[in-house]
């Protein structure tokens, strides 16, 4: 019986036979689009339902009171799945393992990803936690994207490709939002693209999104918007300015936040401790509750008193600077409750959240403004532009704000004043903070590459042991160069490590000195120890690549010697083996450009 191996590898030599790879990759994409679509819809439908069931059909005197521990069980369950049931692989969330997974693992993301993201996220969610589907369900789709294109077997920049297709279906199949799917896989996951690379990803993109408008057509937002006026264009560029200055308060709390839960060890301490926190937080902020949508759409509903209609401070839902410090207040209470349910066990990620921060954001600017009666401003519009420069800011990808938000609110005639709010607001957090919510972890550990300075991030991305050479003849500190003559004769290096029977390198010998003595043209009985010079500098193995390259380049030295720890000879680093893993690290980043 043929094995499934054999069966793949003659599906793929008929297809390269009949089908060129570039349609051959149209046609996938296409495939993981629809994939992706499905997914994208059971994933909002398994969530809604969960919500709806716990908030709409429990029956119980005491139901307002099981708020209060709703996100509890949400992250518990979360947290039970994954320890059950993905023993073998390693669960992460949010899009920043997706990049990693394309600088440093070939793009290849384990395929219980497909699945375990949407349960994950769906029980998370679904139960009250404050964070959005939008990462797990670009996780999910770039997982479909690696695993279809891997089971193919195609090379590193057709997985890539894929990968990013899978990303795009699930943006824009959970959006209803084909271009902003495009737009944040070549803006976040593709950053040097090419024109070919369109093709794929809007068919994935166009194809999860009609499938995703028929299985779940529910629109996330209704907005009836007006014609931006020019008298307004102030008070945007002053939005822009401090949404931008919120993003990068965002990005410093994450930091925090994170800092303060790794110091919690005990995964079930983490459970306890922020569901509890997070229950807290939604009984006063009703508005926390799962992704936050529904606030936002009675916001530009025109119904500004919701926020506080449904909390325990309705009795001053009538008084309008009381509706504008709640708000304000519910904003950064968002921005803890996302970060907690993040980092407490819950699965989801920061993309919904930016929006349902920036839309609040948005209206307590516009309504305080009203308020004072100096003018009057249309405050759907400034919900819509808050939501656009948040998450150009946080996310560091204006081209996605401002396309999103225009396809999902229908907001086209506001195309102006969202590129105005984005690309303030992206600046300002660039200038603050130089690497995104999603990269700035991979950047700290070498593991971002960015487009800006190649050079650096790319030596930082290696790994000592990679270019590690260890063919040199080793000599020993008793030896004499006599009785290694044949060894030193016949060798191609021209240095030689003196190494001791405890693996301590003593010293270093070149070959000038060696060929000397053996060839007469200098007398000398001493021993290898003897002879020995310590080297001008040595490397450690858990060395920064970027740091030996300065090293190297202070010195004016072509090669050091590596040691351990433990001050054990492990081999030695040149600038050769170097160069020559940088230009393979070169052209595997840019493969997908071709």
């Amino acid at each position: 019986m043929e094995t499934r191996s054999g069966i793949i590898y003659r599906i793929n030599q008929w297809r390269i036979r009949k089908i060129s790879n570039r349609n051959f990759l149209v046609i996938l994409a296409v495939v993981v689009g629809l994939i992706g679509g499905v997914a994208a819809s059971g994933l909002k439908a398994l969530t809604h339902g969960i919500a709806a069931f716990l908030q709409n059909d429990v029956q119980s005197e005491y139901k307002y009171y099981l708020y209060l521990f709703f996100p509890l069980i949400g992250i518990l369950l979360t947290v039970i799945y994954v320890r059950r049931f993905i023993r073998k692989g390693k669960f992460e969330h949010g899009i920043t393992p997706i990049l990693y997974a394309i600088s440093r693992k070939s793009s290849r993301i384990e395929n219980h990803n497909i699945y375990s993201q949407i349960i994950t996220s769906a029980l998370t969610v679904g139960f009250g936690g404050s964070s959005g589907l939008e990462a797990p369900i670009a996780y999910s789709g770039s997982a479909i994207g690696s695993n279809v294109a891997r089971f193919f077997g195609l090379n590193y920049r057709e997985v890539t490709m894929l990968l990013a297709c899978g990303a795009a279906a699930g943006i824009a199949g959970a959006f209803n939002s084909p271009v902003a799917g495009m737009v944040f896989a070549i803006e976040i996951l593709l950053p040097e693209f090419s024109i070919p690379a369109f093709i794929p990803l809007l068919m994935a993109a166009a194809t999860a999104s009609v499938v995703s408008r028929v299985l779940y057509s529910e629109p996330l937002f209704y907005l009836v918007s007006d014609e931006w006026v020019l008298p307004a264009l102030f008070f945007y560029l002053l939005l822009g300015g401090l949404v931008g200055l919120f993003s990068v308060y965002f990005t410093k709390v994450d930091g925090w936040v994170k800092g303060w839960f790794a110091a919690v060890k005990n995964p079930y301490h983490k459970i306890w401790l922020g569901g509890l926190s997070l229950g807290i937080l939604i009984f006063i902020f009703p508005a926390l509750y799962g992704e936050g949508y529904i606030a936002i759409q009675q916001l530009l509903l025109g119904k500004s008193n919701s926020l506080l209609a449904n909390s325990v401070f309705s009795d001053y839902k009538h008084v309008g600077w009381m509706v504008v410090v709640y708000s304000l207040v519910t904003v950064f209470a968002k921005s803890f409750a996302t970060l907690i349910t993040l980092n407490s066990g819950g699965n989801g990620g920061t993309f919904g959240p930016s929006l349902v921060m920036g839309g609040l954001l948005g209206f307590v600017f516009a309504h305080g403004v009203n308020l004072t009666g100096l003018t009057y401003l249309t405050e759907a519009n400034f919900i819509v532009a808050g939501m656009a420069a948040a998450l150009s800011g946080i996310m560091h990808a204006p081209l996605t704000a401002i396309f999103l938000i225009a396809e999902i609110t229908g907001g086209y005639t506001l195309m102006v004043p969202l590129m105005i709010v984005s690309a303030i607001s992206y600046f300002i957090n660039r200038a603050a903070v130089k690497y995104s919510i999603y990269t700035k972890n991979l950047a700290a550990h070498g593991d971002w590459l960015s487009h800006e300075d190649k050079d650096k991030t790319v030596l930082r991305m290696m790994k000592l042991r990679y270019v590690l050479e260890t063919n040199f003849t080793v000599l020993r500190p008793d030896e004499k160069p006599i009785d290694r003559r044949s060894d030193i004769i016949h060798t191609k290096r021209n240095i030689f490590p003196v190494v001791d029977g405890e693996r301590k390198l003593l010293g270093v010998i070149y070959s000038e000195r060696l060929f000397s003595i053996l060839m007469g043209e200098e007398v000398s009985d001493k021993t290898m120890k003897e002879l020995a010079q310590a080297p001008i500098d040595v490397v450690r193995m858990n060395a920064n690549m970027y740091d030996v390259m300065r090293k190297m380049d202070r010195e004016d030295i072509w090669i050091l010697p590596v040691l351990d720890e433990n001050d054990h000879y492990m081999g030695f680093v040149s600038k050769s083996a170097i160069f020559n893993k940088y230009r393979a690290l070169l052209v595997r980043q840019g493969a997908y450009l071709d």
